[in-house]
């Protein structure tokens, strides 16, 4: 800019404005759910959604729960709800995503809310405001992808009760790899060799012979019981040979890089501690711009100043 404009504008000029457009972006995107006629409705629409952490200030840690030895915490977790479509396939007879077709809303926030609570949680309530907008209610098929945890389809149960729930089916083989090794050993190569097995029983769909599989080292293993729930809980979220012959997803790649893209690779640098608001205010800047909704902020924002 001082070269071309003669506009000299220091770093930390660029950090409060890009931080002030934020939150304005951030309260922009709560109050505007109009579904979009941008983009055609497709047969099958995909919502995912994940969370990664992020490291906060220490006085943003104080009282929360975490990985730490002692229960504390060093990372607060954005949650992100990623809409996307895929309705054309590779050779493998594998989804792609279409072009242009995804769209991110994120947030350090939570996504619990107690039983008696009036309203949803407010990532429940952002995960709403998102389907509206990607009119995801109304495709005729829709596909909810999670890598498991119990939140997620908390959200799928309660506001998409018809979409098909599909567990990542790349985080449930990590799970039997990780059971391979407390097995056998981190290098064994019976480790390996009883994790292929297991996977290809889960790709093939001989379910019952992997949970008998799995239940058969419950005694040695505490990790095997943690497993066994795991694929019990899941089962019908891991119908992969259904899934794969209805042509959809089976994966979260999209919502995994969106995870890494809209969060990681500019929040996560060396060195960052953030705020809550002002992490907040890049990821609502961040989502705008990925989601290719940049400009219509902006034309709300002037008709508002205008009038």
């Amino acid at each position: 800019m001082t070269e071309l404009a003669g506009v000299e504008v220091d770093a930390k000029q660029v950090e409060r404005t890009a931080e002030a457009l934020g939150q304005e972006i951030a309260e922009d995107e709560r109050q505007h759910r109009e579904p979009s006629d941008m983009l055609a409705l497709p047969q099958t629409l995909y919502l995912g959604m994940d969370g990664t952490g992020i490291p906060l200030r220490a006085e943003e840690l104080a009282g929360r729960i975490g990985k730490q030895p002692d229960g504390s915490a060093k990372t607060g977790e954005v949650k992100l709800c990623t809409i996307w479509s895929a309705e054309s396939l590779d050779e493998q007879g594998t989804p792609v995503r279409d072009a242009g077709s995804v769209t991110y809303s994120a947030a350090l926030e939570s996504a619990s809310a107690l039983d008696t609570a009036v309203t949803r949680s407010p990532f429940a309530q952002r995960v709403w405001r998102e389907a509206m907008r990607r009119r995801f209610c109304q495709a005729p098929r829709r596909v909810v992808l999670g890598d498991g945890a119990l939140w997620i389809w908390n959200i799928a149960d309660d506001q998409f009760p018809e979409a098909i729930q599909i567990v990542d089916r790349y985080h449930a083989k990590e799970r039997l790899s990780a059971l391979g090794k407390a097995l056998y050993g981190l290098t064994h190569p019976r480790a390996r060799k009883w994790a292929e097995r297991r996977q290809e029983e889960l790709d093939t769909g001989k379910f019952q012979t992997l949970l008998n599989a799995i239940r058969r080292q419950i005694l040695r293993s505490e990790e095997a019981r943690r497993c066994l729930h795991y694929f019990q809980t899941n089962r019908e979220r891991m119908r992969y040979p259904e899934f794969h012959a209805q042509g959809l997803c089976t994966s979260t790649g999209v919502v995994e890089a969106g995870c890494k893209v809209a969060i990681g690779t500019r929040l996560k640098r060396a060195g960052m501690h953030w705020s809550v608001r002002g992490s907040n205010a890049i990821i609502a800047l961040r989502c705008a711009r990925l989601s290719g909704r940049f400009q219509d902020f902006w034309e709300r924002r002037t008709d508002q100043r205008a009038a």
